[in-house]
């Protein structure tokens, strides 16, 4: 056997089973498209294919309506707070990691092990004394307490990520740009967010599938029917039945599904190209 026909058959092999392994993956995203378009929680749950028997909308039109309010209020309402969210996220973690990785200062090396130390502390810990702070302040039942900290690099991890980044871009860059009359914030602007555009797309796209998927922050912060999210809306729905039917539910999750697949799709080189760097950087 050549040694062509050898790299012939392992490519082969590795795309088996990379495929198997993939399919393995995805199965229970493609089992919960299918099963909710079934009609009874006996046909969903009585096998694990995914085609129905019997082809139905009765899930999504009966999941839409299933509450006080329609399903696509509590849609509106996560990306009320999920886009400032995003926003904020990306433009403190940006101005942060800026600061670490360009400017020199006292124990600057001290704060930013502080600002890593708080990648050990689970978010239970600090529940409690974050809902006393925001019930004094009376930001409670608003989306006030999800979106604020977001404006304040509160999320370490992205900012050690762009930190990281920011290390691999050559300073020879920013040297010529101050040559040319650039200040500090000019060269932020003009140099430096274009080289980490790849890594701030990544920022993004973890912020919005992350706080698009949130139960438990709506989940304390928001009392008002009228407010929730989706999760806190599927919830609901789920608790207020007895003997509900999967389907709906099923078809609900679906819809949530929808836009982060869509913003993935649309966003997945440069998603892809900013893990990529990020990995190697630094």
């Amino acid at each position: 056997m050549t040694r062509q026909q050898k790299y012939k058959i392992q490519t082969i092999a590795r795309y088996i089973i990379l495929i198997a392994v993939g399919l393995v993956m995805i199965y229970p995203m493609i089992w919960m498209v299918g099963a909710s378009f079934k009609a009874t929680n006996a046909e969903i749950f009585g096998s694990i294919g995914f085609i129905p028997k019997e082809f139905t909308l009765d899930g999504y039109k009966n999941g839409w309506f299933a509450s006080t309010y329609q399903f696509g209020r509590y849609m509106v309402n996560t990306y009320k707070f999920v886009i400032p969210k995003v926003v904020g996220t990306v433009v403190s973690s940006a101005i942060a990691a800026y600061g670490f990785s360009r400017f020199q200062f006292k124990a600057r090396g001290f704060w930013f092990a502080l600002m890593l130390s708080t990648l050990f502390l689970p978010q239970v810990v600090l529940n409690v004394p974050q809902f006393l702070l925001f019930t004094k302040w009376g930001w409670v039942d608003s989306y006030l307490p999800l979106v604020v900290p977001s404006f304040f690099a509160c999320d370490t991890y992205f900012v050690f990520m762009l930190v990281q980044f920011m290390r691999g871009i050559s300073r020879e860059l920013e040297e010529a740009a101050e040559i040319d009359g650039c200040n500090s914030f000019k060269r932020f602007i003009y140099v430096v967010l274009p080289m980490v555009q790849p890594s701030l797309v990544s920022c993004a796209l973890f912020q919005f599938m992350w706080s698009s998927n949130d139960f438990m922050g709506p989940l304390i912060y928001l009392n008002s029917t009228k407010k929730f999210t989706a999760s806190l809306g599927l919830r609901m729905i789920m608790d207020t039945e007895s003997g509900f039917d999967w389907n709906k539910t099923l078809a609900l999750s679906v819809i949530t599904l929808i836009p982060s697949l869509v913003i993935f799709f649309l966003a997945q080189d440069q998603f892809v190209e900013g893990i990529a760097a990020g990995g190697v950087k630094g």
